[in-house]
């Protein structure tokens, strides 16, 4: 766009770089941070799935598919395209979308390089020490904790974040230093553009956007006064924002995975604004609703984000404990200090991107913990609130991930000014200093060693290379379970791997994976409806793999050889007796939802209500009662509804890690099979049933289950489940806590399989269970 006369007189920036020359940005420089970051996270690289959104990212990716409103489009095309991309590699398509995420992050370090280099020209005139600050302040920012673990798996879409504002960051820079040379609108035009894009992959790029205003504000803010310039602001921002046309045309066509069906634009619309999900007011109280948001509670708030920003910079390093102390403290008292002495440099030397930096940290970390309202992180001050509903169901340091990489760069910079500082000092006592100063800077450069503290303390919690006990848990759930079976999960950990096996290996397609939380919503029971619809005649889902056509087959090759199907068993013949048990024995005969789209939205619909008065729940030969005063939603209705119509027709299991059962009060028909519980059809009689044994009553029943099918979980547990070498006794550690659950999921099958040995008398079989199942326990622990 043409120059206007008020940008032309705007007054220029010093853009010369020191030593008399104009400022030449160092290409090269950056091209070889952004390797050596590459290189680190591809060394400490997830080699498959992890716990959490990563399955479901890789999985949508991997399909075209629909993650979690509000749906991330920029983020599914970009991961698709990356991975065929790198499809000639042969590495597996979890690789190459965590190889994604760790592309995307040494990127955003290059553009950090840069801005870096561009602020140290301020501070020196020479060329070595600039290029010493850029690359100390990348070390610093790359190996922050949440930004190392965020960057070496695709577990969230934050790094694609990272990257755009490095990138804006790097533009506004740019933006300045050409400042009268006419392609002033042309850069401010691709910035804005770059803002829209970004929507499609999270908000968190936006928040670049006070930074990049003040910016303008402070370096030409005639600039803002161009009306043609909003006119093309606008058009390039319709341009970046129809991004999201990705997702109602994707969304028509059915794929497997797609979460809200933004198919019509109502439905696009509530998937964009995340109408699912009820974020509380940012004056509200998300750990007491109903009540406002207080100052103790904002400062508590705070204290969580200080909880985080000490994990940054010694992680493997004992924390602040009540009792015993920890050492981690001083390390973040280190980096927070030379973060204070970079922004104190920074600020007397060049305050206009002093203002930039310093207000982007501020948005991405006070502004971000004030909007954010988050209820108590999950390991939070749990002595002063034992009430776990009042926390977070996980620890959300990542959302801070863009702050502590823009404060690792303000303290890669206080460690090259210390450097400096003592260099300084040296020359004025070593004799011929004055002439000689490059020898005192390399007496005084061990101080540059403060900037390794975070890679050689971080590594054993932020690498990923050893960690595959998500694809395990994913892979032992569902051997778990029998042909064709329905599988009622919790959420994120005990869903989100099975997807990705499911849908990106292709094993056991044939279970349909039902996660509860996803049960009230219309849109989830009738892509259940269709998925579990038997094939017609000529009629094949193997047609298009990524999308919902009908009933999937079971593949004897990626199952057990105890799980025997009879493929021309397709329905029960008129007037004879049901071959037995049918169910596991043949592809079913018809859909685990006999709705319609009305009653299915009515149902959805009721909300939560208190039953008035007990009801009989009957399905096939099972029969319990609902007690007065139950609080039902609608997934209870609908798992009803599936238990009706399916227990006669295919198997249905409930994984230990959901009690989902309890509304129904199902329990006393549950058998352990595996990591699974089996609803079984009728009253259970373990003298009819080869294998089962009733578990004597103690107080660890609810864990182990009524009743248990020894010899099926005996041949799970050690012929069939898969663990990595040295999984569980040579693991140190169990790096996220909230996740501990699943070695406890192990320890209590060989503590069942344990009992029921015991209950047979054989003494050494039950001492080999308790063994493994004490090994679980410690990982635990841990």
């Amino acid at each position: 766009m043409k120059q206007t006369m008020e940008a032309r007189r705007a007054p220029r920036p010093a853009v010369e770089g020191g030593e008399g020359e104009a400022y030449r940005p160092p290409y090269v420089a950056a091209g070889v941070a952004v390797l050596a970051v590459f290189t680190l996270y591809a060394v400490t690289l997830a080699r498959t799935t992890q716990f959490w959104d990563t399955s479901e990212y890789i999985a949508t990716a991997h399909i075209l598919g629909i993650p979690h409103p509000p749906g991330n489009p920029l983020f599914v095309v970009l991961a698709r395209a990356w991975e065929l991309l790198l499809a000639p590699t042969g590495f597996s398509v979890a690789v190459r979308i965590n190889l994604f995420s760790a592309t995307m992050s040494a990127l955003a370090h290059g553009f950090w390089f840069l801005v870096m280099h561009r602020v140290a020209a301020f501070l020196t005139p020479n060329r070595t020490v600039r290029l010493v600050a850029a690359g100390v302040a990348v070390l610093v920012s790359a190996t922050a904790f949440t930004v190392w673990n965020q960057s070496n798996v695709n577990e969230k879409v934050y790094t694609v974040s990272l990257f755009t504002i490095a990138l804006l960051s790097w533009l506004a820079f740019r933006w300045r230093d050409n400042l009268g040379q006419g392609k002033d609108d042309n850069l401010l035009l691709l910035m804005i553009f770059v803002l829209a894009l970004s929507v499609g992959n999270h908000l968190m790029a936006f928040l670049v956007a006070p930074s990049l205003a003040l910016f303008v504000l402070m370096v030409a803010p005639r600039t803002l006064l161009n009306w043609r310039l909003y006119a093309a602001a606008a058009a390039v921002a319709v341009l970046g924002l129809s991004i999201h046309l990705f997702l109602p045309l994707r969304a028509s066509l059915d794929p497997v995975i797609n979460e809200a069906d933004p198919s019509t634009w109502t439905a696009l619309l509530e998937s964009l604004t995340r109408k699912q999900y009820s974020k509380p007011s940012v004056l509200a109280d998300p750990t007491q609703p109903g009540m406002p948001r207080s100052l103790s509670l904002f400062v508590a708030q705070l204290g969580n984000y200080f909880q985080y920003f000490d994990w940054q910079w010694a992680r493997s390093v004992a924390g602040p404990d009540p009792l015993f102390g920890g050492a981690r403290p001083l390390f973040t008292l280190a980096f927070l200090l030379l973060g204070l002495y970079g922004a104190l440099v920074h600020y007397r030397k060049d305050r206009t991107s002093w203002a930039f930096i310093g207000i982007l940290f501020l948005t991405l970390s006070f502004g971000l913990t004030f909007y954010l309202n988050f209820r108590y992180g999950y390991s939070f001050a749990t002595d002063r609130f034992p009430d776990m509903e009042m926390h977070e169901v996980r620890e959300r340091d990542y959302f801070f991930i863009v702050g502590f990489s823009v404060w690792g760069l303000w303290a890669g910079l206080g460690v090259v000014a210390l450097w400096q500082r003592v260099a300084a000092g040296l020359r004025e006592h070593l004799a011929g200093a004055a002439a000689r100063p490059r020898r005192a800077q390399l007496l005084a450069a061990p101080v540059l060693a403060l900037a390794f503290v975070p890679l050689v303390l971080n590594w054993s919690w932020a690498s990923r290379a050893h960690d595959y006990s998500a694809r395990d848990w994913a892979y032992n759930l569902l051997m778990s379970v029998e042909p064709y079976a329905v599988l009622f999960t919790n959420g994120d950990n005990d869903t989100f791997p099975l997807w990705y096996l499911q849908e990106v290996e292709g094993i056991r397609r044939d279970v349909t994976v039902i996660v509860m939380s996803y049960l009230n919503t219309p849109w989830y029971v009738k892509q259940l409806r269709q998925l579990t619809t038997p094939c017609a005649p000529g009629q094949s889902a193997a047609d298009d793999p990524t999308r919902i056509i009908c009933q999937r087959p079971f593949e004897p090759e990626e199952a057990p050889g105890f799980y025997k199907v009879d493929e021309a068993l397709t329905e029960d013949r008129p007037g004879q007796p049901a071959l037995a048990p049918a169910p596991g024995r043949r592809p079913p005969t018809r859909s685990i939802i006999q709705l319609t789209d009305q009653q299915i939205d009515e149902i959805a619909n009721t909300g939560p209500f208190i039953t008035q008065e007990a009801h009989t729940f009957a399905a096939g030969a099972i029969e319990t009662t609902i007690p007065r005063g139950t609080i039902m939603i609608p997934a209870d209705i609908f798992l009803g509804f599936i238990i009706t119509n399916a227990i006669d027709d295919r198997p249905i299991y409930f994984a230990t890690t959901t009690q989902a059962y309890e509304e129904l009060n199902l329990w006393p028909y549950l058998i352990r099979q595996g990591v699974a519980f089996k609803l079984h059809n009728g009253p259970v009689n373990p003298d009819s049933l080869p294998g089962v044994v009733a578990l004597p009553e103690s107080p660890l029943t609810p864990i182990f289950g009524p009743y248990l099918d020894l010899e099926r979980t005996d041949s799970l547990l050690w012929n069939v489940f898969q663990h990595a070498p040295g999984f569980p006794d040579e693991w140190t550690h169990w790096v996220d806590r909230p996740t501990r659950g699943i070695p406890n999921y192990y320890a209590y099958a060989h503590y069942a399989a344990a009992q029921g040995h015991a209950l047979r008398g054989d003494t050494v079989q039950a001492a080999r269970h308790m063994q493994r199942a004490e090994a679980w326990l410690s990982l635990a622990r841990k």
